[in-house]
């Protein structure tokens, strides 16, 4: 039997060729880590932290658009923004490097684009853009299997992006959360700053008018619009504008202002039903037929609507070309057209409550004057005239005389005033003994002194509205050819004319002048 031994060279052999076999994979895998994501994992981490600590969203795009063109090596990296709305074209794009040239066939191999969608809580901000990578640069190892879209990266590449466009994320997600919060604070202040200023002390209170012209500004300021209207229903169908702030040309203001949109219109439709009008250009929008949309892009229609009814509209409007509406800002614009709308309310039932307060207060001192002054006066009258019966001498009868005429002028004066305290707000059409109050009063200054008003007989009964304007148009013209000197004026609606029919009359004297009366009478 043969037996065949092993040299101990050849174990040996074998025993030494496997360890160089370990040793040469190690150092492979050494240095593919080298030179794999591991290796720019510190530069991606401080990075990172100097974006964290900026508050700058730019610039912290701008960091995430350079460091990610050296972590790929790419000689181009952008950061596209979408809108607000997520529809329509990017609306910025922060870029580092020099751009490659389009696709095309003259174009030279390698303009590969890497791209990742930024992403924060489900929604899409953008995308973060590395192109045109160079050899060397991200690492020196052997070529991973490229990712798809861009032959010349590679999955560590890819790896590295979505890292990034995740932090990007990151930032315009707070960023734009910090500026939603920051615009809807700047609302809620306007709104609680109008219903301030609708509802103010007595001192500083707007009227009616001037509180419309108030939601008309804030609501322009905020929306940072070019304009700002408040429109109301015409008595004739459609809506009027009656109130408005804007920055542009006076020739544009004086248009605007009392413009009307026409019953027929669309927008008028949708505001009655107490719906809101959004439009990016308001002059080509097939819903407007007014020609002051031609003036306006982007608008807002918002109802300003009130337990159920629309009071009006506010109408918010950019300029042509100026940026549309955002959902956020349509959103916070019709939250304050409801709380303005609620404002206007109550500070129209407050300026009610104050008025029917001066009222009550004017009826207490006419019913003072009728019930206390008149009578005493009445009854020193009544005293001087027995006292004038029983004089002897002729100068005190004539003296006492005098003294009873001038106490039955100055009841006069007091029933006229009586009178005056009892009219009422300036909206309800005014009777007779008003307008010719007014009449006289507007006169004083002309005359030098307010004339005296006395009425005889039931003028606001007897005297129809035909006769009480051409009674007007008399007055008027008689004071406005009258020099300046004292007048007595007294309206008789209980005058009879010779033939016998009664009449009104009326007679403007000059007690200081020799001047004979001015009389004008008609029958009624």
């Amino acid at each position: 039997m043969r037996c065949v031994l092993k040299s101990p060279d050849s174990a040996a052999d074998r025993s030494a060729d496997a360890a160089a076999d370990l040793a040469d994979r190690t150092a492979r895998s050494l240095r593919e880590l080298a030179g794999g994501p591991i290796s720019r994992l510190p530069q991606l981490l401080e990075a990172m932290a100097a974006i964290g600590a900026d508050h700058d969203l730019h610039r912290s795009l701008a960091r995430i658009a350079e460091t990610a063109a050296a972590l790929t090596g790419a000689r181009y990296a952008a950061v596209g923004i979408r809108n607000k709305d997520g529809d329509g074209p990017t609306e910025d794009l922060i870029t580092h490097g020099v751009a490659p040239s389009p696709e095309g066939p003259d174009s030279p191999p390698g303009h590969d684009v890497l791209s990742v969608p930024i992403t924060f809580h489900g929604e899409t901000f953008g995308a973060l853009y590395v192109a045109d990578r160079h050899d060397g640069e991200s690492g020196e190892g052997p070529e991973e299997p490229a990712p798809p879209g861009g032959p010349g990266f590679t999955d560590a590449d890819l790896h590295l992006v979505r890292v990034l466009a995740t932090e990007a994320g990151i930032a315009m997600g707070n960023a734009r959360m910090h500026a939603a919060a920051r615009q809807r604070t700047r609302w809620i202040d306007g709104a609680a700053s109008v219903t301030t200023a609708l509802l103010a002390g007595p001192e500083t209170r707007s009227t009616a008018g001037n509180a419309l012209t108030v939601v008309a500004e804030k609501g322009r300021e905020l929306a940072e619009a070019a304009t700002g209207a408040v429109l109301l229903p015409h008595a004739e169908g459609g809506m009027e504008v009656v109130a408005i702030s804007t920055e542009l040309s006076d020739a544009v203001r004086t248009e605007a202002y009392r413009g009307r949109i026409p019953p027929e219109s669309p927008v008028v439709h949708r505001i009655d039903a107490g719906l809101a009008v959004f439009a990016d250009d308001f002059a080509t929008d097939p819903r407007s037929i007014s020609p002051l949309s031609r003036h306006y892009g982007p608008t807002m229609l918002l109802p300003l609507r009130s337990n159920g009814r629309v009071l009006g509209a506010l109408a918010l409007c950019r300029v042509p070309g100026d940026r549309p509406f955002s959902q956020t800002e349509r959103t916070l614009g019709t939250q304050f057209a409801a709380q303005a709308a609620l404002a206007l309310v109550l500070a129209d039932r407050h300026r009610d409550r104050e008025r029917l307060a001066v009222y009550e207060d004017r009826d207490r001192i006419a019913r003072d004057l009728h019930d206390l002054v008149i009578q005493r006066l009445f009854a020193t009258g009544m005293l001087l005239e027995s006292a004038q019966r029983k004089a002897v001498v002729p100068e005190v009868r004539e003296g006492v005389g005098q003294a009873v005429d001038e106490l039955d002028a100055t009841i006069q004066e007091i029933r006229t005033a009586i009178i005056a305290l009892q009219q009422g707000p300036s909206q309800a059409p005014p009777g007779l003994r008003t307008r010719i109050l007014r009449e006289a009063g507007a006169a004083t200054e002309a005359l030098g002194s307010r004339p005296s008003v006395q009425f005889t007989g039931p003028v606001e009964a007897r005297v129809d509205d035909a006769c009480g304007r051409e009674l007007l148009t008399a007055l008027r013209a008689t004071l406005t050819a009258a020099r300046p000197t004292r007048l007595e004026i007294v309206v008789d609606a209980a005058a009879t004319l010779p033939d016998g029919r009664a009449a009104v009359r009326l007679t403007v004297a000059a007690p200081d002048t020799a001047d004979g009366p001015t009389v004008w009478e008609r029958p009624l």
